[in-house]
């Protein structure tokens, strides 16, 4: 079994229970960051996010992650229309312990993690190993929003 750590966000209707929903879909969780609301970062104009990082222990290749990740979003009824846009639910592949992947539609660790306060918030609440010298400069747009 390895470490993998997944970014969870929604920001169209019910956030908080597409949120909920996936992370019970998701075999071997050991822990859940708290929730955080954030302001979309690129895209159209569109409502804020809330965001979770999640940590389990599988045994699933990087492509079964990927899979894993994008079932999860059809099940919340995800639409890819627009690049960064609205979604119900966006489940990313952040770090898998041992693992390093440079595809063109899957890249591990992910490439923009460390540049993201919506990603490196809920992370050091499940994985403080990981944001070592992480400056935190953005994390002023990062509101605690409590447990899932």
């Amino acid at each position: 079994m390895t470490r993998v750590l997944l970014a969870l966000g929604s920001n169209l209707g019910d956030r908080r229970q597409y949120l909920s929903d996936a992370v019970a879909a998701i075999p071997g969780v050991t822990a859940v960051s708290d929730v955080y609301e954030t302001k979309p970062v690129g895209g159209p104009d569109q409502g804020p996010y809330l965001n979770l990082v999640v940590s389990l222990d599988s045994d699933l290749a990087p492509r079964e992650l990927l899979e894993l990740c994008h079932r999860l979003e059809r099940q919340a009824g995800r639409v890819r229309r627009v690049r960064w846009g609205p979604r119900t639910l966006d489940v990313d592949i952040l770090w898998v312990d041992g693992t390093t992947v440079d595809e063109p539609d899957l890249v591990i660790p992910h490439p923009r993690m460390r540049d993201r306060a919506f990603v490196m918030v809920p992370l050091a609440d499940v994985a403080p190993d990981l944001v070592d010298g992480w400056d935190g400069d953005d994390a002023d747009g990062v509101i605690p929003a409590g447990e899932l």
